[in-house]
This record gives structure tokens, sequence and C-alpha cells, in this order.
């Protein structure tokens, strides 16, 4: 529901959400005060010594206040439960309680200061009743302090400016006076977001990029949040509920309405070969991570495979160049490429905004000559990743509106000056003159080889590209096209960032919207049984998962409460992705796609037995919407990217002999 208001400002807490911490606090309370009552019935013969009568008297009133506070915190507790995330209502006292409830911290900080005063004073009584002093004092002054950071985390920096309009916004006013508070409100929204990211990168410098990408990712986030009014914890029961409502929907569809997009005959042709290459070059793209991805995934023996090359000093011998621990990270590239050191043209780990470390390899194998782009690893990839407003792209080719990512298409601009200005191509075709270019990354390393690609393509025609687990959000629809006939995508089950672009969170954003505000249940109901869902599983028909009223074409007024100021671009009539506006156009991901699905499950855990999964070439358009899924983020990591192309490589190797199955997809279980 929409923030409480409290002292004249929103907070970005709402009045269900006091449940839990509720619970927590009447636990400690309750506690609290039965060891103080024990401590006072047991040893109150005990007070008879010099200053037991103030002691007395302490611990009398202390057990007076906690009582009372006990019993305003359950109050508090009881109506938190009450009514929906849209129905406010039967929790309109909660503001009162709540003044009550800090009102009663004056009290309890006055008793605590003088229980610390009469112990320093050194009152001279039983050592036990002295210590449960001390602890009682202790404890009310860690609970004052708890209750202190509590009160900065949920305070909202622009809950002054949104608290006069709290129930649906600025409808009152005419349209120039709306139009004129909207635009305050977002100007000062990316001013708090700017603030908030320069605080949380303080430490990777203030060049002119750097300041480009904190305005860029400010402007993001106060563009995505600033026309609705929700809390986080608003944001994780909508999560919840679509997860149960996605597999609801899954487990109730007949196979009839599975809509399939049948590739071409000379794709499926070509499914084997594309595996086993991305099989092969995922190597590469693993090995640009360095040390940190390599011991992550040898833990026990990692270390001492590279520990060698850590304190070996080869510089003269090969091209590696920025960052710290360059020879650590050079013999994890090594054992995981499986090379010879002088198989390697160049090895960059020069990190910065829109600038991205990459390495250069001769790959004799596939007589190739691999350029491998690092994902995200630090602070200033994540501002290339959340430079997201697209940019025209010029080049060399008959391809109308070439638009892309911002941030990505920058950092492979880098990466392409570096190549061909710097030569480093040059050398290595001078070596090996009839090997073909192929370049690969992994996350955004992947989108920056997809864009590196298109820009090559016009001086090296036989150039190929392998993206693994690219961002949806990269290339316009035509340069989309364009890229099928030189790029393969490699997506594993429901990763999310294959599917992570601005049009697709709004879309996400529409569809927590819609329900929450059609879930009859309590807040507290819904994340409980969603926290137990995504634990262990069960049947999410038996989960508050179901729409009541059927599909709607209007909006409910509790689903109108929920925005903001009642923003124009939110639409409740359309059940596809929302228009964005023209900055953030909709972008898609690049070349074909293969996608590896996990056959039946493995279990929500890793002490499972290891997941079987089929291959299948699939349309861009089963990636239009964000799946909600315990699996949305672990599915896009290096490692387990690559256990799953080792199963499904070797589980064909061993079908090899099998009858082939007709139709797009190859099950491999």
């Amino acid at each position: 529901m929409p923030g409480m208001v409290l002292f004249g400002r929103r907070w970005a807490i709402a009045s269900d959400d006091l449940v839990f911490p509720g619970v927590f606090e009447l636990f400690v309370r309750v506690l609290w005060w039965i060891g103080i009552l024990t401590l006072y019935l047991v040893h109150r013969g005990k007070l008879d010594c010099p200053g037991g009568v103030l002691l007395s008297s302490y611990l009398i009133v202390l057990i007076i206040l906690l009582a009372v506070i006990i019993g305003t915190v359950s109050a508090i507790v009881c109506v938190s439960m009450k009514g929906t995330i849209c129905n406010p209502g039967p929790r309109k006292s909660m503001s009162k309680l709540l003044y009550v409830r800090l009102a009663l911290f004056l009290p309890e900080m006055v008793w605590a200061s003088l229980g610390a005063a009469w112990i320093e004073d050194g009152v001279q009584c039983d050592r036990t009743v002295g210590n449960g002093i001390i602890a009682t004092v202790a404890v009310s002054w860690i609970t004052v302090a708890s209750t202190a950071v509590i009160i900065v985390i949920v305070f909202d920096p622009l809950g002054g400016k949104m608290a006069p309009y709290p129930p649906a916004g600025p409808h009152h006013l005419d349209s120039h006076e709306s139009s004129q508070l909207l635009n305050g409100l977002k100007t000062a929204a990316t001013s708090v977001w700017e603030t908030r990211i320069k605080l949380l990168c303080c430490c990777i410098g203030k060049d002119d990029r750097t300041r480009v990408a904190f305005s860029s990712t400010a402007e993001l986030f106060s563009t995505y949040f600033s026309d609705t009014d929700l809390v986080p914890s608003d944001i994780a029961a909508g999560l919840a509920l679509l997860h149960q409502q996605q597999d609801n929907i899954r487990n109730n569809q007949e196979p009839d309405q599975v809509v399939s997009h049948s590739p071409e005959s000379s794709q499926e042709a070509d499914l084997d070969a594309e595996l086993e290459n991305c099989h092969h070059y995922m190597q590469f793209a693993a090995a640009a991570y360095g040390w940190p991805l390599y011991i992550y995934r040898n833990p026990f023996t990692g270390l001492c495979r590279i520990g060698g090359d850590c304190c070996r000093s080869r510089t003269t011998d090969y091209d590696l160049v920025g960052g710290d621990q360059l020879t650590c990270h050079f013999g994890s590239i090594l054992q995981t490429t499986g090379l010879q050191y002088r198989d390697f043209i160049h090895v960059s780990f020069h990190d910065k905004v829109y600038e991205l470390p990459f390495l250069v390899a001769l790959d004799h194998r596939k007589e190739s000559v691999v350029v491998a782009v690092r994902g995200t690893m630090s602070l200033q990839d994540i501002l290339t990743d959340l430079s997201a407003e697209s940019e025209p792209l010029d080049l060399e080719c008959d391809v109308q509106d070439c638009w892309a990512h911002k941030g990505i298409s920058q950092a492979a601009r880098y990466i392409y000056r570096r190549l061909i200005n710097d030569g480093i191509l040059s050398q290595a075709f001078s070596i090996a003159p009839e090997y073909r270019l192929v370049i690969v990354g992994h996350s955004l390393g992947a989108g920056a080889a997809a864009l590196l690609t298109i820009m090559l393509r016009n001086p090296y025609p036989q150039v190929r590209c392998y993206a693994f687990s690219p961002p949806r959000g990269l290339l316009s629809k035509s340069l989309c096209e364009y890229s099928k006939t030189f790029i393969v995508s490699l997506v594993l089950g429901k990763d999310v960032i294959p599917r992570l672009s601005v049009t697709n969170l709004e879309d996400l954003k529409r569809r927590i919207l819609r329900v929450i505000a059609h879930c009859n249940k309590p807040k507290y109901k819904i994340l409980l049984r969603g926290c137990w869902y995504e634990l262990f599983g069960g049947h999410p028909e038996d989960l508050p998962t179901e729409l009541d009223g059927g599909d709607l074409t209007q909006p409910l007024l509790g689903e109108r409460s929920l925005l903001a100021h009642g923003s124009p671009a939110y639409s409740f009539s359309s059940d596809s992705p929302l228009e964005s506006p023209s900055k953030y156009p909709p972008l898609y991901p690049p070349g074909r796609i293969l996608h590896l699905e996990e056959v039946g499950t493995s279990g929500r855990f890793s002490c499972y037995p290891a997941a079987r999964y089929s291959v299948k070439w699939s349309h861009e358009s089963e990636f239009s919407k964000i799946l909600i899924g315990p699996k949305m983020l672990t599915d896009h990591m290096p490692d387990i990217l690559m256990r799953a192309l080792d199963s499904v490589v070797s589980d064909r190797a061993a079908c090899v002999s099998c009858p082939t199955q007709g139709g797009p997809s190859v099950d491999v279980a």
C-alpha cells in the first residue's frame, strides 16, 4: 500500500509492514519483562541495602513501563494484520498507535539513563541485582539505538514532497500545476538517486564518464519508481504472488496452448554444431573473469593450481595490462582455457566505467582468433549496465534504425578502438592469417561482444559471436534481425538478464500492481507463504495466486491508489509490455537464441541430483516477460551455465546413436 504518513511526511514503510518487526519486539520485550519480574520477585528481599529503595523503585517502574510497551506493540501487531495491501481502512488507527509507541521511547530513555546513573554511583546491593540492572540498561539502549537505525532506513528523502497527496496524487490541480509538480518531483527524485549512487560508488573516481554514468543511472531509477507509491515489502509480496501465478498458469496450460516458434530447418540442422561451439567458447568467456571465478569454481584446489603463477613475473613475455594481481589472473586464464602463455596476444584487466577488461588469444583447436570480453564484476561495470538509454550506432551497413544500449555500446567502442587503433588484431592475424575472428562474452561481456561483432562485421566479414546470457535490452529490432546470421546467444532456464530491459521492467511493474491489487490476503500471509513456496515448493493453487473476478479492463480502486501521481504512461487495458519513454525504446537480444531448459526439476537446493536439460532454438518473444523463480539469478551465474553445457553436451554425445526426434526441441534427459 502507499507509504505511511507520519509527522507530515511519507515514510518508506506501510501500515501492514509492522507484523514481523512487532512480533520480534514482542518476543524480546516479553522475555525481558519476565526476566525483570523474576529478578524483582526473587531478590526483593535483598534490596534493603544502601540505595536499595532506588533500585526497587527502578525495577517496579520498569516492569510497569515494559507492560505498557508490550500492550502497545501487541495492538500495533494486531492492527497491522488487518486488511489487505490495497485496503488500509481496517488499519486507520495505526498512525495513532505509532505516535503512542514513539512517545513511550522518551520515558524508556529517561529510565535507562537514571538506571545507568544509579549503577555508576555504586549502589551497594546484591551482585546479581546489580548485574541485572546493568543488563536492563544495556538492553534499553540497544533497543533505542536499533529503533533509530530503523527510522533512518525507512526515511524517505522525498516524503515531505509526496505527503500532501498520498491517496491519488495531485488530480485536483489543473494540468499546468500538475505538470510543474510532477517535473519538480522527478527532478528531486533524480537528485536523491544520484546522491545515493555517488555515496555507494564513492571509491571509483569522479572523471567525466563516471559523472555521466551517475546521471544516467539516477535518471533511470527516478523514471522507473516515480509513478508508483510502493514500499519494498509490496514489491516482495508482488513477486511472490507472480511466481505462484505463473507456475499455476503453466501447470494448467494444455500442450496445444503453448505457443511455439518453429525455427527454420537450416537452424535446426546446425544446432549440434553451434551447441558444441558454445561449449568450447564458454571456456574463454569464463576465463575473462580471471582468478575470482576460477577460485570460486575450484575452492579447494584453485589456489594451489595458480599459486605459482601469482608469484611469477612474465610481463615481458606477453602483453598484460591494467588492474591488480595480473599474474594470478593470467594463471587462472591458462588453467581455464588450456592454452599456453605464448598463445595470448593481449590480456587487459583495465576496468573503468564504459571500459571493460578483455583478452585476445589464438585458439588452435578451432583455428580462430578469440576476443573474450569480461562480464560484470565491479561497481564500474554495474554503472555501465545501468546506463540504459539508447543511442544510435554509426555502422557501415544497410540497416535502418541502428540503436543500442548506451553503456554497452560505449564499452564496445572502447574495445574496438583498442583492437583496431592499437593494432592488436593486426598482430594476431599476422601470426595466424588463415584463422577466423570469434568474439565471446558472458552477461555484460556478451552484450559488448555482440555490439563489437557488429562493428567489426565490415573489416572482418567472417566474424562470429557467441553471446552467453546477454541482456535483452541491447539492440533495436532491425539490428536484432541483422545479427542473426553471425551471432548465437545462449540462455539458461529462467535467467533474468536475457529477459531484462526497461520495457520488461515496466511490464513487471504493471503486473506487480495488478496482482497485489487483486489479492485479498494480508501481506504478512503472502510473504510467509511466498517464503515457504520459494524454499520448499508446493502446489501454487493452494496459495493466494488466483485473481478474483477474472480479467479486468479497468483498474481497481486499490490499483489506482498504488500510482503515486496517476502516471499517464501506465496502461490498464493491455497485456503487452508498456511503451517506454522515447529515451528507452524497446530493445532486443542479439542473434539466434539457443535455450537450455531444465527437464523436470532438480529441487530448490544444490544438494539435489544434478539437473538435466533440453536444448532448442527459441524466438526472442519467448523472453519478452521476466519470469520469477528461485533460479532466475543462479541460472545467470557462469559456473552454473558451464555445468549445464557440460551436462547437455555429454548427454547428447551419449545419445548420438538414438533415433532423431522431429521438432525443434531436442531432449537430452
